[in-house]
């Protein structure tokens, strides 16, 4: 399924995404029509991550620059309350007691591989910083989890290296890249090609 609509990538077929993908990203084509013609990739991408967090899995992400920082903000909306506050369920209310469970949310589990400072200089220092992020995937990725890799050229070589290893440890792998897609469309299994260049679009 993900190699299909890798070959098809920004060029797929128009499809009623109003109707067949979730209203925010339906919403999202609509304000920015320019990722209509990456619509079925979007939507293959979401299910792809929902299904892996909804069977215990979790996203990886990694970028470099501007994109890092895209990640870091992801990880942020995800690990605590997004649109909603994500209210603890009944189990850990009565685990945690009230006083504590109101004070916290509940939250997806996505890691930006962007932290872990200590290791990363370490890594820097002692070893080639362009396999860092491959380094974090092979200690904790496992089967059934998503490395999602942002690169704008596609051609990031720490990017490229994550997503190398993810597919031969089991990961799912999407990229984010610009219209080329570069060495990142070639690796992943899932390929978001935004039809542009620029960061901005």
């Amino acid at each position: 399924k993900g190699r299909a609509a890798k070959e098809i990538g920004c060029r797929a077929p128009k499809f009623a995404y109003d109707q067949a993908m979730n209203p925010r990203l339906s919403e999202l084509l609509e304000r920015i029509p320019a990722l209509k013609v990456c619509a079925a990739d979007i939507q293959l991408a979401f299910e792809t991550m929902r299904d892996a967090l909804a069977n215990g899995g979790k996203l990886l992400l990694c970028g470099n620059g501007g994109s890092g920082a895209d990640v870091e903000h992801w990880a942020g909306e995800l690990l605590k309350g997004f649109l909603s506050r994500r209210p603890l369920g009944k189990e850990w209310q009565e685990k945690l007691g009230p006083e504590l469970a109101c004070q916290l949310q509940g939250g997806l589990p996505a890691i930006p591989l962007t932290g872990f400072l200590g290791l990363r200089t370490a890594w820097q220092n002692d070893c080639n910083p362009d396999y860092v992020y491959a380094q974090l995937v092979h200690v904790l990725g496992r089967p059934g989890d998503v490395l999602v890799g942002i690169s704008t050229s596609g051609n990031s070589r720490n990017v490229a290296a994550a997503l190398q290893t993810a597919r031969c440890s089991g990961l799912k792998t999407i990229a984010l890249t610009g219209a080329s897609g570069g060495k990142a469309y070639e690796l992943a299994e899932i390929s978001i090609r935004v039809p542009s260049g620029t960061v901005h679009l």
